[in-house]
């Protein structure tokens, strides 16, 4: 997916969507412009645009397209608790998944992990990040990618990471097995899903 320059459309969301904006010199640079916005008038957003800059925030984090985000909103839709099945689809993905068990630093360099095929699910060869897996399905790292520079840290970021309750990691087999289905915690994240549903179902 094809994002423009980062700074700017994070400051524009009011959130840290990408892991370059979660460091001290952006937190500065957020200040500045808060900073700057309060000398003169901000107008309120309307219902439609928070449900939009909360959509932005979900699709930027996680690192998808608007078409990708809508059909997966279309299929949460059609469940009894839509917000909890939006969210496990998006934490379910390949590509968040190799990001969260430690198996790349970020999702922009799981989901090209992915796409080289250097991750394995349930010990076959995978080229697609948008993979959805299941409870029980088991996500390593290639053999023949082990000693990729690429990969050199990735056994001590897994033992040091925390991991969510949902995924448990083998640090040295260099392995995570999805363990039931990530739930959603409106505080734990920086986007709100509700308003998303919201925004999608008028």
């Amino acid at each position: 997916m094809r994002i423009g320059p980062k700074y700017k459309i994070a400051r524009r969301l009011g959130a840290p969507v990408f892991e370059k904006t979660q460091t001290p010199k952006y937190a500065l640079s957020l200040a500045r412009k808060e900073k700057n916005d309060n000398k003169g008038r901000r107008k309120p957003k309307s219902e439609f645009g928070q449900g939009l800059v909360e959509k932005q925030k979900a699709r930027y984090s996680y690192g998808i397209s608007e078409t990708q985000f809508r059909t997966y909103v279309t299929k949460a839709l059609h469940s009894s608790d839509p917000v909890q099945k939006l969210f496990s689809i998006l934490e379910s993905r390949l590509d968040n998944v190799v990001y969260r068990a430690g198996l790349a630093k970020t999702r922009a360099q799981a989901r090209q992990a992915a796409s080289h095929g250097h991750i394995m699910i349930n010990n076959a060869r995978v080229t697609i990040p948008s993979i959805l897996l299941s409870d029980g399905d088991i996500v390593s790292l290639r053999a023949g990618s082990a000693s990729s520079p690429l990969f050199k840290e990735v056994e001590e970021r897994m033992k040091t990471m925390t991991m969510p309750v949902w995924l448990k990691v083998d640090p040295d087999k260099r392995q995570a097995t999805i363990f039931g289905r990530a739930v959603y915690e409106e505080r734990e994240n920086i986007f709100n899903l509700g308003a998303i549903i919201e925004f999608y179902n008028r």
